[in-house]
């Protein structure tokens, strides 16, 4: 039977490949003496990014529930790296925002995050990294697509 072993499995190395990026990148922002998580970040990078988006278009960009993220804004915030506030034309959410601090955690990781990159990817040429993304795509499509 093929793909009998769960080491065989093309998903099991796609998610085994993602959480040894994950403990690399961790452990790297914990080396630069970075108080902040990964998810932290992401949620944290995706509020600068974007400074109207909500807790539900930052879970859907992130593959994070509502409840997840909800408790890290919360962490975040407790951690003085961002600020609430009652959205001014909508009062059924609040507006996020980087604090000064926050914006210096941005600035600290964005080259870690750089380098994190560059290291993962070493060795591996432009059109492998194409045809991966290709890939990845079409398996995206293939579980997407309505039956």
């Amino acid at each position: 039977m093929a793909d009998s072993r769960l080491q065989d499995v093309l998903f099991y190395s796609l998610e085994s490949a993602i959480k040894a990026y994950r403990r690399f990148a961790q452990a790297r922002l914990s080396a630069a003496g970075i108080d902040i998580t990964i998810d932290q970040w992401l949620v944290l990078n995706m509020i600068h990014e974007s400074a109207d988006i909500t807790l539900q278009q930052i879970g859907a960009a992130v593959f994070k529930d509502f409840a997840s993220v909800t408790r890290i804004v919360q962490l975040l915030e407790r951690k003085g790296l961002l600020r609430r506030t009652p959205h001014p034309s909508d009062g059924r959410w609040s507006q996020l925002a980087l604090t000064s601090a926050g914006k210096s955690v941005i600035s600290a990781v964005e080259p870690i995050a750089q380098a994190n990159r560059r290291k993962a990817l070493d060795g591996i040429d432009a059109r492998h990294q194409a045809q991966l993304r290709a890939v990845l795509k079409q398996i995206m499509e293939n579980c997407d697509a309505r039956d």
